[in-house]
């Protein structure tokens, strides 16, 4: 039996500095992992820990001389060059070297560098733990391992997850995102438990390790979290939980019940302090259904006017702002000082235009504020409501007066006797009959209508006056045309609708108009006559856009009305998912089978995707579909807009009123849009003329331009 031949290791020896030199055959030419200037002080700190391969230099007879060359260790080499340039280290300080003379120079590069494996996540978490436990803080570990201080943090967070799962790990049964997600939950046992539960499941996705850890924890960005305050909530004994590898918008509150006692409270004082104001009544919840204050009238106070100190103090500002924004006009970047300065006049300034708003003693004796959290979490105080059974009655005033009875019964008979003219004539002028005042009317009505057809900018001013006293004022009734748009409420509660931007716009929007437009109805005329163009548009299609009501009731079905809401969704380009509606469990996942949940998956993400879900149960695919439907502007089939149709309107014939004024109508065909009347309500013949092409005979200088813009 041939006695095995024992290995023979190369030779190691120190050798100076200066005697080395880089070889052309190191393979490593791209530039990776930690930096030579960190190497550098690594080295610094710790010396040498791994010797440099080196070749010696053969003359050209074959014999070693006094220099080598380094095949493997090349950026060792370069940071110790560094220490010497920086005068740190001796050039001929001796350098713990291997010197190799069999094989290839490539092949000791290659080896060193692909041989080489990387450290186990593991292992690096127990070894910063270790350190940790020595009395390292976790700035020093990461100085030491020039590494940033995030990732020793969320190693180290690894110790909060249960031995038997980091056993796991280690065993690669679970991946390393798997688990950083049971970090979320520091409770060991519930740990185990939801490792155990996801054993018999077909995904085992992060998310659904944080889900099932963080089930009826309330997330810190929730509006109540906002609104009570993440500091006051752990002051009162609450717990945060917190994921250091993902961003949690600031973790998850673990006691949903002592978030919601402190909530209550904390409205509760800020109501008082409204209540105080004066209301008549003060109504409190988290959330009001959207459409709340449908039906009451609303007041509206006054700004408190700058005292003659603070309007001096406000035009001391503008000044130093404008005289610094003169003075840096023709800077590219202003300087740090001038910039914080001109932010703090911004903010002093505008405190100072935010002016409290005042309110008479009679309307806050019968109205009252509605206060709540609006979805950013701040306080949301709407004053000003006057419910309908609040409303003052108006008296009649009793002028003693005695109407007589003939002025108060119609007169019936066309046939009046000679004796009765008579009688009348002898007893002085008498108020006309019911019956006569009527068919006079009906004759004024008929041609007011001729001549208001005749001039479209006064029509649309009268549809225009008649909409806005239906929508802005309670019970008026100061206008002939009789136009009644509704501002359809909402039957019952849709959860979330007033947060969502749109909601917000168009409420912002009426709140604008609502405090710009006049008091009294009765000077609502004259202030639409002494807006420009603009803004009568801008109001016009404000409160046509009021009366919409495209809302499914499936107690009053109106296939027809849904129809034109397509058409006119259409027409305005109309775009839910750009309007800001996103399908999460809430509105919509949630709420549907897990049939439909994986139709709106494949419709967005494709059969793949849907696919991978199939297999989960529904609170689970809930939640991957929401993850998977983000960003992809998903719409479920009610809130998509269809394709108008591609054929040519048809044209409309112009009818010109002087020549049909005359004419009796036909009310042959009941079904014919022809055959109705003006008295009937069909609709008037179209002008030749544009009232948005004319020039506004009246030119005011409206505040509603800035609502239009």
């Amino acid at each position: 039996m041939t006695k095995q031949q024992k290995i023979t290791l190369s030779a190691s020896r120190d050798i100076p500095f200066n005697k080395l030199m880089l070889s052309q055959s190191n393979v490593r030419h791209v530039k990776a992992g930690v930096s030579i200037e960190e190497l550098a002080e690594d080295i610094a700190r710790r010396t040498l820990l791994s010797s440099i391969t080196v070749r010696p230099v053969l003359d050209d007879s074959g014999a070693e001389t006094s220099m080598y060359t380094i095949p493997a260790g090349g950026r060792r080499f370069r940071a110790l060059e560094l220490l010497v340039k920086q005068k740190r280290m001796n050039k001929t300080a001796l350098v713990p070297c291997i010197i190799r003379t069999d094989g290839l120079a490539e092949e000791d590069s290659l080896a060193e560098n692909v041989q080489r494996a990387p450290l186990h996540p593991l292992d690096q978490f127990r070894a910063f733990q270790a350190m940790r436990e020595k009395g390292r803080t976790e700035e020093e570990i990461a100085a030491a391992f020039f590494v940033p201080a995030s990732v020793v943090k969320q190693r180290l967070k690894l110790a909060a997850v249960a031995p038997s799962l980091l056993d796991s790990y280690a065993e690669e049964e679970m991946t390393l995102d798997q688990l950083m997600a049971f970090t979320v939950n520091p409770d060991h046992a519930w740990q185990e438990q939801v490792w155990e539960a996801l054993q018999r499941h077909y995904s085992r996705q992060p998310y659904e390790i944080r889900r099932m850890l963080t089930e009826g924890a309330v997330r810190a960005s929730d509006k109540r979290a906002q609104f009570v305050g993440l500091d006051d909530y752990v002051e009162a004994g609450g717990e945060i939980l917190r994921d250091l590898f993902q961003q949690d918008d600031g973790g998850w509150l673990q006691d949903a019940a002592l978030l919601d006692v402190m909530v209550r409270e904390k409205l509760a004082e800020e109501a008082e302090t409204v209540r105080s104001e004066g209301w008549k009544w003060v109504e409190v919840d988290t959330e009001f259904p959207y459409g709340y204050s449908f039906g009451m009238r609303r007041v509206h106070g006054e700004a408190v006017p700058m005292s003659d100190e603070e309007e001096a103090c406000y035009q001391a500002l503008k000044a130093e702002y404008d005289a610094l924004e003169a003075e840096h006009a023709e800077a590219d970047e202003l300087p740090d000082d001038v910039d914080a300065r001109l932010g703090e006049i911004e903010e002093a300034m505008e405190a100072l235009e935010a002016r409290p708003i005042r309110y008479e003693a009679d309307d806050l004796a019968l109205a009252g504020a509605f206060v709540s959290i609006d979805s950013s979490g701040r306080l949301r105080v709407e004053r000003g409501y006057v419910r309908p059974e609040d409303e003052p009655v108006e008296e009649v005033e009793d002028t003693g007066e005695v109407v007589p009875e003939a002025a108060r019964v119609a007169d019936t008979d066309d046939t009046v006797t000679s004796a009765a003219d008579d009688e009348e004539e002898d007893e002085g002028l008498k108020p006309l009959s019911d019956r006569l005042v009527m068919e006079l009317t009906a004759h004024r009505t008929l041609a007011l209508r001729n001549a208001l057809a005749q001039d479209p900018q006064v029509a649309f001013l009268a549809a225009l006056h008649a909409m806005v006293l239906r929508l802005f004022y309670r019970y008026a009734v100061d206008s002939c045309v009789e136009i009644e748009p509704r501002n359809a409420g909402f039957g019952s509660q849709v959860p979330g609708l007033g947060d969502t931007a749109y909601a917000q716009a168009i409420d912002q929007c009426h709140e604008t108009w609502a405090r710009n437009l006049p008091k009294a109805p009765e000077d609502l005329w004259e202030a639409l006559t002494e807006f420009d163009s603009c803004s009568r548009e801008a109001l016009f299609a404000h409160c046509v856009a009021m009366s919409v009501n495209a809302v499914h009731d499936p107690y009053q079905r109106r296939p027809r009305a849904i129809a034109h809401a397509d058409v006119l969704a259409g027409t305005v380009g109309l775009d839910m998912a750009k309007a800001g509606w996103t399908a999460t469990g809430d509105s919509y996942l949630g709420r549907v089978t897990k049939a439909r949940i994986l139709k709106a998956v494949r419709e967005a993400k494709g059969e793949d995707a849907a696919d991978r879900i199939a297999g989960l149960k529904k609170a689970e695919m809930v939640m991957a579909a929401e993850d998977l439907l983000v960003g992809t502007g998903w719409l479920p089939d009610p809130l998509r807009t269809p394709p108008l149709p591609e054929e040519d309107a048809p044209e409309i014939e112009l009818v010109d009123h002087a020549d049909t004024a005359d004419e009796e109508p036909s009310n042959d065909d009941p079904d014919s849009g022809e055959a109705q009347s003006a008295e009937d309500g069909g609709e008037p013949a179209i002008g030749d003329s544009d009232p948005m092409e004319e020039d506004d005979p009246v030119a005011g200088d409206a505040f509603a331009r800035t609502a239009a813009e």
